[in-house]
């Protein structure tokens, strides 16, 4: 019974992928059918002065129709629509850069919540100041992965810290990760390839603190990548972990995939190297601008309350004309 359902579950997908596809086809061929008809009415005296008014407007929406339909073809990546884990941690900058990244995660809290999205905190680790020397969460929602990709790098601000007496700007960094959340069918974990430790849960900046043994460590010993879990229950941290491990490891193999893909084609958008600077929040000018499509917008303040759509379109919009000018090319 479970397999019927997760074939008819297999199917519903599929169909709602192909929906788009089938509707812009149709509008295109429909556009081309009334062309054609007033094409044919021209040659009748009663109806050809409506037909050289209907065809130069016609003829213009061609172009927009055959755009539409090229994106609609355009490859989908599969994990566009899956839930992410969001990994945060200061860069260059000391206090300031921990501050920043405390920023950088409000900033996306706001984003979700405005989007119907539910962020879940899976591990904090805050500074006394308020900052935050890391922080991993789950999103969930619709096209969450789709939305949040172009997130992964470096972000950098320029400002003048409250710690700083002098007034003078400081640069810091904080560096952002968005990972597709891997299904079981994606990653299957050899039990002998990891070491899992329980230890006493130190809580971030003073909460959460409780004296049982209920923070797991899970060391994947073939890559070296740890995750930890620092919930109450020792079970859910169990679950937490394992599920960031195997979205760590997902998301390395899309990475040596995209890699082997795309070795050609490293300053494309959305390529996810995190080392790469992509953007930057300058607080005395009020702007922030994304490097990678040189876009400057003059608004810092409600970018910072999680008014990222207009970036988020430029960059989504940019990635799907390099797509097409691949397919041309």
């Amino acid at each position: 019974m479970a397999e019927g359902g997760g074939d008819i579950a297999a199917l519903a997908k599929e169909y709602a992928d192909l929906k788009p596809v089938v509707e812009q086809i149709a509008a295109y061929q429909r556009l081309l059918s009334d062309i054609e008809e007033a094409e044919e009415m021209l040659g009748d005296p009663d109806m050809k002065a409506l037909a050289e008014e209907e065809l130069p407007e016609l003829r213009a929406a061609v172009p927009e129709a055959e755009h539409a339909l090229q994106l609609a073809l355009l490859p989908k990546d599969a994990a566009d629509a899956r839930p992410a884990i969001l990994e945060i941690r200061p860069g260059t900058g000391g206090d300031e850069a921990a501050l920043f990244a405390g920023d950088l995660l409000r900033m996306y809290q706001r984003y979700a919540e405005a989007r119907g999205w539910k962020l879940e905190i899976l591990e904090e680790n805050a500074t006394e100041l308020g900052g935050i020397k890391e922080v991993v969460a789950h999103i969930k929602g619709e096209n969450v992965f789709a939305r949040m990709k172009f997130e992964s790098g470096v972000h950098r601000v320029q400002r003048v810290p409250t710690t700083e007496s002098g007034g003078r700007i400081h640069t810091s960094a904080a560096t952002v990760a968005v990972l597709p959340e891997a299904e079981d069918v994606d990653i299957q974990i050899d039990a002998n390839d990891i070491r899992i430790d329980t230890m006493r849960a130190s809580g971030s900046g003073g909460q959460h603190v409780n004296t049982t043994d209920s923070a797991v460590r899970i060391t994947h010993l073939p890559t070296g990548i740890i995750v930890t879990s620092s919930e109450k229950s020792q079970h859910r941290n169990r679950e937490i972990a394992m599920q960031v491990l195997k979205t760590r490891l997902f998301d390395l193999e899309r990475q040596r995939i995209a890699d082997e893909r795309a070795a050609d084609r490293a300053g494309q958008v959305g390529s996810g190297d995190r080392s790469e600077r992509i953007r930057t929040y300058n607080f005395p000018q009020g702007r922030m601008t994304d490097h990678r499509i040189n876009l400057t917008l003059y608004k810092l303040d409600q970018v910072m309350q999680g008014d990222l759509d207009e970036t988020i379109d430029a960059l989504t919009a940019d990635a799907q004309a390099a797509a097409l000018a691949e397919m041309e090319g």
